[in-house]
């Protein structure tokens, strides 16, 4: 069950979605390092989110914001936002190993799409390892669609697929 307010008292096995705030950033770099950590295979270049410190993720928060996903009040999944021409941008969608296949993911990335659409953005952006096909089929069946590829820096092949979804 998930829940985008506070849960009952009664209700401890609900999953509770909130905006995430600059004293979640610790918490919140922690779910990210641990998720892209148990990824199903490690990509090259290794991804920047293996990077991130509280102090990374407090600063994507107070420029944009997030969402997360807590369960008995314990972070277990999160998605940071930002706007970029004209677009929300969305990153660093992770779940922690033990709670992966519950559907928060999905939605987080609704909460995401609210807020776009709040602010009167016409549409969604992330990107996807190419080297984790599974990470794009999850992002297409929850409605974006490929738009093109990126390569790194460094890079002469594609390594990342970028994504869109339309909300008008």
């Amino acid at each position: 069950m998930i829940s985008r307010s506070r849960p009952l008292a009664r209700s401890a096995d609900a999953i509770v979605l909130r905006p995430l705030t600059l004293s979640d950033a610790a918490a919140a770099a922690g779910v990210i390092l641990t998720a892209f950590a148990a990824q199903s295979k490690g990509t090259r270049p290794p991804s920047s989110a293996l990077r991130e410190t509280g102090e990374t993720i407090a600063a994507k928060i107070a420029a944009g914001g997030g969402f997360g996903a807590y369960a008995r009040g314990e972070l277990v999944a999160a998605a940071l936002w930002s706007i970029d021409r004209e677009a929300l941008h969305v990153g660093r969608v992770s779940t922690l190993p033990a709670h992966r296949r519950q559907g928060l993911a999905a939605a987080l990335l609704s909460a995401c799409e609210r807020t776009a659409r709040a602010r009167g953005l016409e549409r969604m952006t992330l990107r996807a390892r190419l080297e984790l096909p599974e990470n794009e089929r999850l992002f297409r069946r929850i409605g974006f669609i490929r738009v093109g590829v990126e390569a790194h820096e460094g890079f002469d092949a594609p390594t990342t697929a970028v994504l869109e979804k339309r909300l008008s």
